[in-house]
């Protein structure tokens, strides 16, 4: 991946939306940031991040609207792909570059739906950490994927 690349997928991991305006779609990038708002808002997902960080998972769980949260891992994750993919175009070989981004949804969104009752060492992770978490291994899995495929294509 190109600098220019890691640049609109890291605006992107701060808003969903902002790679896109780098990227001078501008109509993409405001539907993207309104959604990111919108999912937000509807969640109380901000709420959800004070509590967890303050280390009160049980507010946080109450706290959060989890069928209005489910819609974000999908935004966030798409829009990530969608910015590197547009900062890609033309300059680089992309060849299945979603699949680390669509197998981190899954996973994170699976984090999600498990998120209440899911514990690590006694402690419930609840709707912000576990799907942290979570990242990793559909990242992981994403790539290896991605590599297996490739090595068989060519």
């Amino acid at each position: 991946m190109n600098k220019n690349a890691i640049e609109k997928l890291l605006w992107s991991i701060a808003l969903p939306g902002f790679g896109q305006l780098l990227n001078q779609k501008y109509v993409k990038g405001i539907v993207f940031i309104f959604l990111e708002c919108l999912i937000n808002i509807q969640s109380n997902f901000n709420k959800a991040i004070i509590s967890s960080f303050q280390g009160n998972m049980d507010a946080s769980i109450d706290q959060v609207d989890l069928q209005w949260l489910m819609f974000y891992p999908c935004l966030y994750f798409f829009s990530m792909w969608d910015a590197v993919k547009d900062a890609n175009r033309g300059q680089e070989n992309s060849t299945l570059l979603f699949l680390p981004f669509v197998f981190a949804a899954y996973f994170v969104t699976v984090g999600l739906i498990y998120s209440t009752k899911v514990s690590l060492f006694g402690i419930v992770l609840g709707p912000v950490f576990l799907p942290m978490l979570c990242v990793i291994p559909g990242v992981i899995i994403g790539l290896v994927l991605r590599k297996l495929i490739t090595m068989f294509i060519k």
